[in-house]
């Protein structure tokens, strides 16, 4: 790991990083190192406030035209010096005589401080200043241009400003060397507004690690929404064609439009059977990070298009790694295995009306065996029992109804299912299954290298690991819900000689009673605040890269209260 990480010495530190890990180091080395980023209202709102800026100078050899007499405004202007391993873009350049002045834009107010500036403010502006003596100008201060208060303040470039600022150069670069991600602030007001803190889960981080176990969880802070603003799009009627209209996704047959969605509120796209894309839209949805996933007609996830947004190639070194280590593999698969289990049994308990306490022992027992399997082949036949055990009293937890043909549960069958339950439970799976692509993919995962389940062509394996902890939750209880509720009823089923499947019109309602599953809010089990089934999902995704990265010592199981 730390021979791919020396690339860090020999880059040049952009003045912006510098800023961030002036402010906290653990964003620096998201961003920097593990190329991590995503839009918050704040950094939306500074992007607009640059935009005046941003447009580089028809003419940048004004810099070499400076006399007392002319004025000169540049805008937008690239420096380096590998003498000082800097790098930046100076948003505006004025002079004052031979003297040039950068001038720095900030979004915020002027702060209520003796120096009226932020330190890291003061380092980047620092950092613009070098540049500009490293390339033959002369540069006594700078400005920083606070939009919000419409005040400019001068910054003068004092020895000790310059010597502060190469220390923070030098400790910059070390951790970026070091490979390790420095620590999440504890308990910080900077955290609640910082656009990465979904990526970086610092009071989650923080509860779980060995250094900081003391923080309990009613001092741990749910600092992202609750519920995730865009939704997924499914489109199943047949012969339709997906196109985009300004910012707008528009779904059309024959030239009618069954549906449209604004682009900023979809969070994937999911397609099944014989539905086309237009080529536009496929560069549209990649250039905004918007995955498209493919499904046979009867909902067999083929696949997903994602573009190639997201660069932690570290993570996926991680990943690899871990992969290939048994040792590591089995631990993994131990708490997947442990999870599902687990969950089964509360599953039954909740749900059944008279479940025995030796089925219930018999779980425990086997979960319990799970902790202490010596291999993935043993945890394989625990898994496998536990299954066995679990599905055997699933039809406990149905209501019969008084339908024609009852749903009734006998044993767990697929490919193809050949009772109506199977044939949901199948198509929830394959939801599911794809949801988790898209979540690890998102996160920087690669979904087809998994740890218990082995890597085989075509099959997400770390998503179906992931999937293990949550089918009894999410889509076993989406099959329930259905059913119980009579909204799906075995009128919607295709029953043939030997296989079952879901009408077109009964799919939709699946699709709608998985979605309500997810966007239902829970209780987080270990962190206490209020949050929805698709949140957990991704919450999950990262707890895992953090325990690969070694933040925390165990990868935390979900398990419902």
């Amino acid at each position: 790991m730390n021979s791919n990480n020396n690339v860090f010495s020999e880059l040049l530190i952009p003045a912006r990083m510098l800023n961030e890990y002036a402010y906290c180091p653990r964003l620096f080395y998201l961003e920097w190192v593990q190329n991590e980023f995503t839009h918050s209202e704040d950094t939306l709102y500074g992007k607009l406030v640059h935009k005046k800026v941003d447009k580089e100078s028809e003419n940048t050899k004004e810099l070499e035209e400076i006399d007392a007499n002319n004025k000169i405004h540049s805008r937008s202007i690239t420096l380096s010096s590998y003498t000082l391993g800097f790098i930046a873009v100076l948003d505006l350049i004025e002079n004052e005589g031979k003297e040039l002045i950068p001038v720095d834009y900030k979004k915020g107010a002027i702060p209520n401080n003796e120096e009226k500036t932020y330190e890291p403010d003061r380092v980047q502006l620092c950092v613009q200043a070098l540049l500009l003596r490293d390339n033959g100008y002369q540069c006594k201060e700078g400005v920083i241009y606070y939009a919000q208060s419409k005040t400019r303040v001068t910054v003068p470039i004092t020895d000790d400003l310059i010597k502060r600022t190469l220390q923070l150069r030098d400790e910059a670069r070390q951790v970026a060397v070091s490979g390790r991600i420095p620590p999440p602030l504890i308990d910080s007001p900077k955290c609640p507004r910082c656009s990465l803190v979904g990526i970086c889960l610092p009071d989650e981080v923080s509860s779980l690690s060995e250094e900081t176990e003391s923080i309990k969880e009613e001092n741990i802070r749910r600092l992202f929404p609750a519920r995730d603003d865009a939704l997924p799009i499914y489109v199943q009627e047949q012969g339709a064609v997906i196109t985009k209209n300004g910012e707008e996704i528009e779904i059309k047959k024959d030239k009618e439009i069954l549906a449209r969605a604004k682009l900023f509120e979809t969070s994937s796209v999911h397609i099944f059977g014989n539905i086309q894309i237009t080529t536009q839209t496929v560069h549209e949805l990649l250039e905004k990070n918007i995955p498209i996933c493919y499904y046979s007609y009867g909902g067999w996830f083929y696949g997903m298009t994602q573009g190639i947004s997201h660069k932690n190639i570290q993570l996926r070194q991680r990943q690899f790694y871990a992969a290939s280590d048994q040792s590591i593999s089995l631990q993994l698969s131990k708490r997947f295995v442990i999870g599902k289990i687990k969950n089964s049994r509360t599953m039954l308990r909740r749900n059944c009306e008279s479940i025995s306490d030796g089925t219930l022992n018999e779980l425990y027992t086997l979960s319990e065996n799970a902790s202490t399997a010596k291999s993935i082949e043993e945890l394989l036949g625990i898994e496998g029992a536990a299954a066995r055990i679990y599905f055997s009293n699933f039809d406990q937890m149905l209501k019969k109804g008084d339908d024609k043909i009852k749903f009734e549960f006998i044993y767990r069958n697929r490919r193809p299912p050949k009772d109506p339950v199977n044939a949901i439970l199948s198509y929830v799976y394959s939801l599911l299954a794809s949801t988790f692509t898209t979540t690890l993919m998102i996160v920087g995962f690669d979904p087809f290298l998994g740890f218990f389940h082995r890597p085989r062509y075509g099959r997400p394996s770390l998503a179906l690991d992931m999937m293990e902890e949550f089918r009894p939750l999410i889509a076993d209880s989406t099959v329930i819900n259905l059913i119980n509720n009579r909204e799906i009823t075995t009128e919607d089923m295709i029953i043939t000689l030997n296989a079952v499947s879901l009408q077109p019109e009964a799919k939709k309602k699946v699709i709608k009673g998985f979605e309500r599953r997810l966007d239902t809010l829970i209780t987080h089990p270990l962190f206490g605040y209020s949050i929805s089934y698709r949140r957990v999902l991704e919450v999950q995704a990262r707890l895992l890269g953090r325990y690969l990265t070694g933040e925390i010592k165990e990868y935390p199981v979900f398990l419902t209260r």
